[in-house]
């Protein structure tokens, strides 16, 4: 493993940002330092006007391995993470099979030991009859538990009162939740339905899977998790009235905590019109009022960080009529990408993309040795050029799903270089580079 010093970069760490170099040695930060000679480095990146980022961490990402690996792999989605500047992901349960004991949850872990360009960890699912499995989970192993309070099928959705009594009282380790109100969303459709057939507009997505479905189901989770003292941790926020039930503050004093996604923060309902399918997703994209609010969130701690609901489906599939357009949007390639631009545009700040996508996730989850630009730390690191001017072409998409609803964006950021436990994941100058299974499974420190 060579050392590396990339020299004359701007740093981003716990909101600050200074010039300095850095070195990479032996897979961690070894040096942090004003100069550092180049003779201790095998390789010298010169970074003047560039900036150096530590490793996002993406909490909520869906790989579709095992299962459906003619959508997405974990070995192709690892590297489309690495190329848009994520080091670390947490991969939701909802594969086939479903991941719902720890003997499954283990052959994930051992898939992504054998492929993964980027660090990992596996959220096990909730069912109506797993609580011995829940009870189980090591928590400084596994990510946490992650339940399906609508907007699922089968063993995963879980929406009974006594069964998610069950589910919130045998939660040790932290509850990832995506909440829907499973019966609002069914009579929604079935009112569309009558008006329209077959042939219900995309644009009608939001008020299918609707606000009040969403605080209804939230409303509920929060209620559950304040009577069991559970570790509650809201997935894809998409509303502004859901925001009324979170409070800003430390994030390391929150017992209920919240996620948005760059989606979510940057479209809204009068999207639906130019991209249709492209952008139908559950919870739904809602109105302009809720994507401010949520912007706003972000700006004061409210919404605690950003997870991408990375979730790829093939085009044809998504180009079907709005019943048979399966919902998910890919885009781990391009959150951090979204993030840069909506700070460009005075939305809010670049520490606060770092803070709410690297250092956060590192905080509530307990990750050890990830998410900041720390001596002694992993050397999950990435450098961008903040002066880049590109238009995304389906070329430039990694996803397996060869397709992606930002292209035709222009950013005016570009990540150049992703480091991952001291190797290069992603270099912009060698894109075609053969890049190496480097990830490493994460750790926690088993809050509870």
């Amino acid at each position: 493993m060579s050392d590396v010093v990339i020299k004359g970069a701007t740093l981003f760490e716990s909101g600050r940002r200074f010039k300095s170099d850095l070195r990479i040695s032996k897979g961690r930060i070894a040096e942090i330092s004003r100069e550092i000679a180049p003779r201790k480095a095998d390789t010298v990146v010169e970074a003047d006007g560039k900036w150096l980022l530590p490793g996002m961490i993406d909490d909520h990402v869906h790989f579709r391995e095992p299962g459906m690996e003619e959508k997405a792999e974990i070995f192709s989605e690892s590297r489309a993470a690495a190329r848009g500047g994520v080091t670390s992901v947490m991969e939701m349960p909802n594969t086939r099979p479903a991941a719902t004991t720890l003997e499954l949850l283990e052959k994930k872990f051992a898939r992504a030991a054998e492929v993964s360009a980027v660090n990992y960890s596996f959220y096990l699912g909730a069912t109506e009859k797993n609580a011995a499995e829940i009870k189980k989970l090591d928590g400084s192993k596994v990510c946490g538990v992650k339940l399906f309070m609508g907007a699922s099928t089968g063993d995963l959705l879980v929406d009974q009162p006594a069964k998610l009594e069950n589910i919130f009282e045998s939660v040790s380790s932290l509850l990832a939740v995506h909440c829907e109100s499973t019966p609002i969303v069914q009579a929604n459709e079935e009112r569309f339905r009558r008006i329209h057939g077959d042939a219900v507009p995309f644009a009608l997505h939001a008020q299918i899977r609707s606000a009040e479905a969403c605080w209804r189901s939230s409303s509920l989770a929060i209620d559950l998790a304040r009577k069991h003292g559970t570790r509650l941790h809201l997935l894809h926020v998409s509303t502004e009235r859901e925001l009324t039930l979170l409070s800003p503050g430390p994030l390391a004093k929150k017992r209920i905590t919240a996620e948005a996604t760059p989606a979510h923060l940057w479209f809204s309902d009068a999207d639906y019109a130019r991209l249709e399918g492209r952008i139908k997703c559950n919870p739904s994209i809602k109105t302009r009022k809720d994507r401010d609010a949520l912007r706003h969130a972000v700006r004061e701690g409210r919404i605690d960080l950003i997870g991408t609901d990375h979730a790829p489906h093939l085009l044809a599939e998504k180009s079907n009529t709005y019943f048979n357009a399966p919902s998910g949007i890919p885009s781990v390639q391009e959150g951090l990408l979204l993030l840069l631009e909506l700070a460009r545009k005075g939305l809010f700040t670049v520490e606060q993309v770092v803070e709410r996508y690297a250092h956060a996730p590192a905080t509530l989850f307990g990750i050890v040795d990830r998410g900041h630009l720390r001596e002694g730390y992993r050397a999950d690191v990435v450098l961008v050029d903040p002066a880049a001017n590109w238009i995304e072409t389906r070329r430039d998409v990694a996803s397996k799903c060869g397709w992606s609803p930002f292209e035709g964006e222009t950013f005016r950021h570009k990540v150049l270089k992703t480091w991952v436990n001291g190797k290069l994941a992603w270099d912009d100058e060698n894109p075609e580079a053969e890049v190496a299974a480097n990830g490493e499974r994460l750790e926690f420190l088993g809050r509870s």
